[in-house]
């Protein structure tokens, strides 16, 4: 047996080092693009900044609140601060930062928050949807992409830290690689390049599937054709795209990570998908006991998807922590033991994440 690693913002570290890890965050990114109008009565309530009188509007209307939507600003940057250090401090050890190009990525926030807190921070590279693109990278050839990936995890970005200090800074996953619904011809090609690059570096991928149950199936036939491998492989956001118990089971088949990232979301209007509906934190758990059940425990990851401010503790959110000091006790109440959430939590991301040395 070879020895194994996984990258860092801070460099190598042994798999067996991750702890406790969160396999799909943000803690920065611009997320301007997805703004939707809230209903006209409410509208006065939410195009401010989050105060109490206001954060229960923003909680169903997230996506109306242009203050909130800034993910990248001073104020967000210090929120995170916060809310990594306390993600420490209830034990957590690792966090898969998914922010790819078109959402305007932070590795020097990365290295701050990793310094500051102690927590291992993933970097990620890829291409988010088509939407957010600029014409010039719509234009990038699958080796172009290909080529990109690459570099940024063998050999790393340049980064200057505060104070003027340059550090190199490499990636330790291809995600999240978005996807809309049909898929676009871009989000075609950055899907192949990612297997491509896959199949070679044999590195840890990432994708966001568009609003549609038939989506995650097939950006892993694309996938699978273009020579990227089921076991490296996470789909994200599975508790908003497959809501069937019976097709999630079909689903998790296929080999890949099954990955429920959005707890902690919970709303009775879902605005990115208005004619469906956001799960709840109990109908998430119920999900992934029927996996649990059907013998998937090696194939489950979970996360929050932290990606607007109203779900940071500074504005009356959950923060980073969440999971573990609420979701993880509501799982042994209903009989799943510490050897089946250890596993689920530590080992499952662990194994994806680690790469030959």
């Amino acid at each position: 047996m070879g020895s194994y690693k996984v990258m860092t913002v801070r460099g190598p570290v042994d798999p067996a080092a991750l702890g406790f890890t969160l396999t799909h965050e943000h803690l920065s990114l611009d997320f301007h693009q997805f703004y939707s109008a809230a209903p006209l009565d409410l509208q006065s309530y939410v195009n401010k900044k989050i105060t109490l009188h206001n954060v229960g509007y923003i909680r169903q209307y997230p996506y109306s609140c242009k203050y909130n939507l800034n993910f990248n600003d001073e104020d967000t940057h210090e929120a995170v601060l916060k809310d990594v250090i306390s993600y420490k401090k209830f034990g957590g050890g690792t966090i898969v930062e998914n922010t790819s190009h078109g959402l305007n990525r932070n590795l020097e926030l990365m290295v701050k928050a990793s310094e500051a807190s102690g927590v291992n921070i993933i970097a990620g590279t890829g291409h988010y949807v088509h939407g957010v693109q600029p014409e010039s990278v719509l234009n990038m050839t699958i080796e172009e992409m290909a080529d990109l990936y690459t570099k940024e995890i063998l050999f790393g970005t340049s980064v200057e830290l505060l104070g003027g200090k340059n550090v190199n800074v490499s990636c330790g996953i291809i995600g999240e690689v978005g996807s809309s619904w049909p898929i676009t011809s871009f989000e075609r090609k950055a899907i192949q390049a990612t297997a491509e690059t896959q199949s070679i570096l044999k590195c840890p991928v990432s994708f966001h599937p568009g609003r549609d149950s038939d989506a995650p199936f097939e950006i892993v036939r694309l996938y699978l054709e273009a020579g990227g491998k089921a076991d490296k492989c996470v789909m994200s956001h599975l508790d908003r795209t497959i809501l069937n118990s019976c097709q999630l089971l079909e689903f998790a088949k296929l080999g890949t990570y099954c990955q429920f990232d959005l707890f902690g979301t919970e709303c009775s209007y879902y605005q990115l998908n208005p004619l469906s509906y956001m799960q709840s934190d109990e109908q998430r758990i119920q999900h992934i006991l029927d996996l649990i059940r059907e013998g998937f425990e090696s194939r489950i990851l979970l996360s929050h998807d932290i990606h607007t401010k109203h779900r940071l503790t500074s504005y009356g959110g959950h923060g980073y922590s969440h999971i573990l000091t609420n979701i993880l006790m509501r799982f042994a109440a209903k009989g799943v033991d510490e050897k089946t959430i250890n596993t689920i939590t530590v080992e499952n991301p662990a194994r994806w994440l680690s790469v030959p040395s």
